[in-house]
């Protein structure tokens, strides 16, 4: 591999400007597929095989038209209530929101509120009826009563007079209009128990409904509601567009329109203000450590070319495959921050032959064959830590894993082929001016390295343990959920509608559940309001439960469909227990199984699965370290060292997630307006790509120590003489990952921010406090038992030189003349 990757560096120098073109054709076609072929991004998560996706299905089978995604708008007004001109506008709008190819209905707040004033008048005027009718039956009651009594006394007048057999024909033709009489009273006196028992089922609902409306009390906030014929995860972007649209140019005086996220989810806030300091950030450092503006920004036309072939290209998939809004997020993340490091890697070893009087050609060319044969390797574990992400049998977090991985990728491809052609323009530009005129100099030569003391090494295992084992105390409380409308940036037109659905309407209502009520036979027809009723009844027994209205009966009359509204929002801990106590309750009296389904039910799904796939992964993450390592640095101590430092690196990064986002610590600094539970995805992708960037650094550092001690240097002296060669890249490297991974922290995409501070403070943890004092005072201590190996394993694994060693000694670095004669007129 190092000799290939020596041939394609040269190639690539020499051949420049083809490379270059190659990849801008490259961007051109990625960037056109996503054009032509991009599909919707969709803000929700299911995983098949849930409680939630089981009681989904269902739902599409009985009831097709339901099963499109819903969206919110929210009308507020400045002042007084909805007046009518009002009122006719926001209803002028809505029909042109209807009008929108793939809306299927949209529900009008002020008819919605008009159907429920007319329930309960009907069942107030339901009630004056059945009593006015009762009293005429009650009336003609009495006149039968009376009519029966006036008849029994003229028979026993007719019997004491003796004549009545003569009358007997009258009487009993007076007696059979009675009992007919009394017949058709005892008719309508069952017909109007049956009517009132209608009624109070009927009263019921509407009081179990009473606290659902869409128009708030003071008559100034209204809910309306979008039905679309795709679901959440097939819903194009241009039909949200559409909409927004819509929208947008609804321009009422007086009112506030605002929407909820299933219109708003699409690519758009990508890259923001913070991501964009990130990068800057990153080319500061890179201009510091450079000294020079044009080897600076090497890396980061690099990874910028890189972020763009590797995103674009995975959008032009979403058609295909389902895609979270957070996929492409993701792949920007790691496509910057390994772009740019990857190419620091390759150019920081060209700077440093060049400085030691290589020929420019040969330079580029062996640091390919060395540092990008090294970056080949790193980007493979990644790829490998991300592909993993499969094991855990979650669709949405495999496709991340799989964009995440194929971002990586691109990046490595980029490094090894565009940064070698640009550092072939550069020439020896690659070094400031200051640099070029010491090539050569004896001051680049390695110095012998003094081992640590053995008390520092002990006091700095110590405090590294401590303090981090300190910070991963939170994780112990970790909660896990999705976002909601809250966790949004309070400028958003989401953020706005949940919050003034919670405060108009209870919080409840921002995650309302659906219940499945299946019964084992078809109800009667006359008993379908009684059964709904029963079912309510129960439902509204259980804590936390704010209200529960009716939606829909199958026809067969065996499945019922209810909204029930919790007390508290979808993310609450009362609502999740909610979700638990409501699927325990199966099977209510007279044999009616109960599914959940909502977006609280699929939340709680998702993160009972997602916790449950976090040991399997955790173990997958650290068997590849241990194998890994071990192939390697030839060594059982070493990948076991590397492996701890990892896993503590993660849990304090967990910890410190938890704390700001989930205890609400710093919350002002790190703009976390409402504390809640972490993401549930976050912890597993921390996990997997701060994997891979820890195996990064510790190869980077590590293996200068094992190059070092190979080749005769006492081992504590060879652990100082590897982090002294090493540190300054991977310190350089490092702040660029938690630049770009910082920059994400004020993203305007809720669920991006605790993803990119964990992943930010996780390199910080990892980086600084492992790999440059944990791992070497380990090192130190552990002296020459550090790289023992059994002999028999040592025989019969293969030789991984990874950073191209046998390549190096092939090609040896010649003297400053010969850079000398190659070098070009300064221009910066």
């Amino acid at each position: 591999m190092a000799n290939l990757l020596y041939r394609l560096g040269r190639l690539s120098a020499r051949r420049a400007w083809a490379v270059i073109a190659a990849w801008i054709l490259v961007l051109a076609a990625a960037g056109g597929a996503f054009l032509a072929l991009g599909g919707s991004l969709a803000s929700n998560f299911s995983i098949p095989g849930t409680e939630t996706e089981r009681v989904n299905d269902r739902l599409t089978e009985q009831f097709p038209e339901l099963t499109g995604a819903t969206a919110t708008v929210v009308f507020a007004a400045d002042g007084d209530e909805f007046g009518s001109a009002e009122r006719a506008e926001i209803e002028g709008l809505l029909d042109r929101v209807g009008e929108v190819d793939g809306v299927t209905a949209v529900t009008s707040p002020f008819e919605t509120e008009a159907q429920r004033a007319e329930a309960e008048e009907q069942v107030t005027g339901g009630r004056e009826l059945i009593d006015g009718a009762r009293a005429e039956l009650d009336a003609a009651a009495e006149e039968l009563t009376n009519g029966q009594t006036q008849l029994d006394a003229a028979i026993a007048q007719a019997q004491d007079a003796g004549v009545y057999e003569q009358a007997a024909p009258e009487f009993e033709a007076q007696q059979a209009q009675l009992d007919a009489g009394r017949e058709q009273l005892d008719a309508g006196l069952a017909e109007i128990e049956a009517q009132e028992a209608e009624l109070e089922h009927g009263s019921a609902l509407v009081e179990f409904a009473s606290s659902i409306g869409t128009v708030s009390e003071d008559g100034r906030t209204a809910i309306a509601t979008i039905a679309f014929e795709e679901t959440l995860f097939e819903l194009p972007d241009s039909v949200k567009a559409a909409v927004a649209d819509v929208l947008e140019a609804g321009d009422i005086a007086g009112v506030d329109i605002d929407w909820s996220a299933t219109i708003t989810a699409s690519v758009e806030g990508i890259l923001g203000p913070g991501e964009i300091i990130g990068v800057v950030v990153a080319g500061l450092v890179l201009l510091i450590m450079m000294r020079a503006l044009l080897p600076a920004m090497t890396p980061l036309v690099s990874s910028l070319v890189g972020v763009g072939v590797g995103v674009a290209a995975s959008l032009s998939f979403s058609g295909l495959v389902p895609m979270a809004s957070i996929t492409p997020v993701l792949g920007v993340m790691l496509g910057l921050a390994v772009g740019i490091d990857y190419a620091l890697f390759i150019l920081n070893r060209h700077r440093k032959q060049l400085l030691a009087g290589m020929d420019v050609d040969e330079s580029i060319g062996l640091a390919n064959g060395t540092a990008g044969n090294a970056v080949v390797f790193a980007g493979s574990t990644v790829i490998v830590a991300l592909v993993a992400l499969g094991v855990t049998g979650i669709p949405f977090l495999t496709t991340m894993g799989v964009v995440g991985a194929a971002c990586v990728l691109i990046a490595v491809l980029v490094s090894i082929t565009l940064t070698p052609a640009l550092l072939g323009l550069l020439g020896t530009r690659a070094l400031g001016r200051r640099a070029r005129a010491t090539i050569g100099a004896d001051e680049h030569a390695a110095t012998q390295a003094t081992p640590m003391r053995t008390g520092r090494a002990l006091g700095a295992v110590a405090v590294a343990v401590i303090g981090l084992l300190v910070l991963a105390i939170p994780a112990l409380s970790m909660r896990l959920g999705l976002p909601e409308g809250s966790s949004e940036a309070p400028d958003t037109t989401q953020y706005q509608a949940f919050k003034a659905v919670e405060s108009e309407f209870g919080p409840g209502m921002n995650g309302p559940l659906l219940v499945v009520a299946e019964t084992s036979e078809a109800v009667d027809d006359t008993e379908v309001t009684a059964t709904q009723a029963g079912i309510a009844a129960e439902l509204m027994e259980q804590d936390d439960v704010s209200a529960v209205a009716p939606i829909v009966v199958s026809d067969e009359r065996n499945v019922f469909l209810f909204q029930v509204v919790p007390v508290e929002g979808p993310s609450s801990v009362s609502t999740e227990d909610l979700v638990r106590d409501l699927r325990s309750l199966t099977p209510l009296a007279g044999d009616v199984s109960l599914g959940v389904a909502g977006q609280a039910s699929g939340n709680i799904d998702v993160s009972e699965m997602l916790a449950e796939a976090l040991p399997i992964y955790l173990v997958v993450v650290v068997g590849l370290s241990l194998v890994i390592m071990v192939l390697v640095f030839r060594s059982l101590l070493v990948p076991l060292i590397a492996t701890a430092g990892y896993v503590l690196s993660l849990f304090a990064a967990l910890g410190a997630v938890t704390a700001i986002y989930q205890w609400g610590w710093l919350s002002d600094l790190f703009d976390v307006h409402e504390p809640g539970p972490v993401l549930s995805f976050g912890p597993i992708i921390i996990m997997g790509v701060l994997f891979g960037l820890a195996m990064d650094y510790q190869l980077f550092l590590v293996s200068g120590m094992r190059e070092a001690h190979v080749h005769g240097m006492p081992a504590r002296a060879a652990v100082v003489q590897g982090l002294r060669q090493g540190r300054a890249v991977v310190t350089a490297a490092a702040i660029i990952m938690i630049s770009v991974f910082g920059g994400f922290v004020f993203s305007h995409l809720g669920m991006v921010r605790p993803l990119g501070f964990g992943l930010a403070i996780g390199v910080l943890f990892d980086a600084f406090v492992v790999r440059m004092v944990l791992v070497p005072a380990l090192m130190h201590l552990l002296g020459e038992k550090a790289w023992w190996l059994p002999r028999w394993l040592d025989r019969i694994m293969p030789d991984v030189d990874v950073e191209g060693a046998s390549l190096e000694r092939a090609h040896p670095v010649s003297g400053a003349a010969s850079t000398r004669q190659v070098e070009e007129p300064s221009r910066s």
